[in-house]
């Protein structure tokens, strides 16, 4: 008995190593033709491969997305300059129409008289004359000062050039009509009398 034992196990024995190695087989992946293995980094290159393209065209979208909001900020910007340069040549071409009346009340006033009723309605027309200085002041327009001044120009249109004892040769001798500034813009030059 010992015999057909022994016999038993050794009979027994490769079908046990058989399903021991059959066990082994399956976790590792099948065999090829060439009784290789299937290489699982072909899947995982060909993953890593489509989410670089996948961030390269994240980046490239994102990319134009920053270029379009700067492209759109500037346009903001331009369009804001464009709109406050519009205010100013209306402004300025209002407030030019207004300095007229200005030169009016003015010249009204240089010449006022000292009493009698004539003195009430020149009170009346100062006032008029210094509300609308203030509205015009309000606005950002100022006085340009040439009297006594070097002539320029770009602030100043001579209508006469004369001698003089008082003043230096190229300096303004008398405003004939007052010139006005809007921040940055000459709305009107001043009209003036330059030594010679």
């Amino acid at each position: 008995m010992t015999g057909e034992k022994n016999e038993q196990e050794k009979a027994e024995q490769p079908l046990g190593e058989e399903i021991q190695t059959k066990e082994q087989d399956e976790g590792a992946p099948e065999a090829g033709p060439a009784g290789e293995a299937f290489e699982e980094p072909d899947e995982l290159t060909a993953l890593k491969k489509e989410v670089e393209a996948l961030q390269a065209k994240s980046e490239e979208y994102l990319d134009g997305w920053q270029r379009e909001r700067a492209e759109f900020a500037n346009y903001k910007k331009r369009m804001e300059r464009e709109r406050e340069q519009m205010r100013e040549n209306v402004t300025g071409d209002l407030i030019r129409r207004y300095l007229e009346v200005l030169d009016d009340l003015e010249r009204a006033l240089k010449n006022r008289p000292q009493d009698g009723e004539g003195a009430a309605w020149a009170e009346g027309i100062d006032l008029i004359y210094r509300k609308l200085a203030g509205i015009l002041e309000a606005e950002g327009v100022e006085l340009l000062e040439a009297e006594g001044k070097p002539f320029d120009p770009n602030l100043h249109e001579a209508i006469s050039q004369e001698p003089s004892d008082d003043h230096e040769s190229g300096h303004v001798i008398e405003v004939v009509k007052n010139g006005y500034r809007l921040g940055d813009r000459i709305l009107r030059p001043a009209m003036v009398r330059v030594a010679q």
